[in-house]
C-alpha cells in the first residue's frame, strides 16, 4: 500500500514468478524499487484495470521493461502514455491465467489466477474497504452484480487493489462476495 493514509487504500502488487517479478497496477512510492529488488529482477508491468494506469509507465521505464495490457482492453491503452504490449490468456512466463471480468465502454478489468499457487489478483471489482460491504471481501459499490467469472474458484489468497488483501479464508470470502444478488 503506497499511501496507507488514503481513504481509497490503493494497493499494487509484485508477483514473484519463474520469469521474474511482475508489477501489477503499480503505484510509485519511496522505497518501492528496494522492496521489489528483494524479490528479484522486474520482468514486466501489467495493467489490469483501465483506471489503474497509475504510475505504470514511469515504473516500467525505470526498470526498462514493457507495460502489458490484456489484448481486449482498449480503455487502458488510451490512458497510457506508451504503446503497451498485448497479452492474451496468460501472463507471459508465468502460471497466471488472465480472466476477463468486465468489458464495457466505461469499465475494463481483468483478474489473474494461478491455480498452482492459489493466488488470485482482482484489482477493482472486489475489495476490502468498508464501501465494498461489511463482509471480509466485497463487491465494488459501482457494480450491480459481482463478476460471474469469479464463481467456482478456490483461491488461497486474494490480492485486491483497494484495501488489505485476503490471506485467510479466501475461498469462503470469495464465495460470499460473488453470490448473485
Amino acid at each position: 500500500m503506497a499511501y496507507p493514509e488514503e481513504d481509497a487504500e490503493r494497493a499494487s502488487h509484485a508477483l514473484s514468478t519463474d520469469a521474474g517479478v511482475w508489477l501489477v497496477d503499480p503505484l510509485d512510492a519511496a522505497g518501492l524499487d528496494e522492496r521489489v529488488a528483494e524479490l528479484g529482477a522486474v520482468t514486466g508491468v501489467v495493467v489490469l484495470q483501465d483506471r489503474h494506469t497509475r504510475d505504470a509507465v514511469s515504473v516500467a521505464r525505470r526498470h526498462d521493461v514493457a507495460v502489458s495490457v490484456p489484448d481486449w482492453m482498449a480503455l487502458a491503452r488510451e490512458k497510457l502514455d506508451t504503446v503497451p504490449k498485448s497479452i492474451g490468456s496468460t501472463l507471459p512466463g508465468t502460471g497466471y491465467t488472465v480472466i476477463r471480468l468486465i468489458a464495457t465502454d466505461r469499465w475494463e478489468e481483468a483478474a489473474l489466477v494461478d491455480e498452482q499457487t492459489g493466488t488470485m489478483v482482482v484489482p477493482e471489482a472486489l475489495g476490502t474497504l468498508p464501501s465494498f460491504g461489511d463482509s471480509p471481501l466485497g463487491v465494488h459499490p459501482g457494480l450491480e452484480e459481482p463478476p460471474a467469472s469469479l464463481r467456482d474458484r478456490s483461491p488461497d489468497r486474494i490480492l485486491v487493489g483497494h484495501g488489505q488483501s485476503v490471506h485467510d479464508g479466501a475461498t469462503a470470502a470469495l464465495e460470499t462476495a460473488v453470490e448473485p444478488r
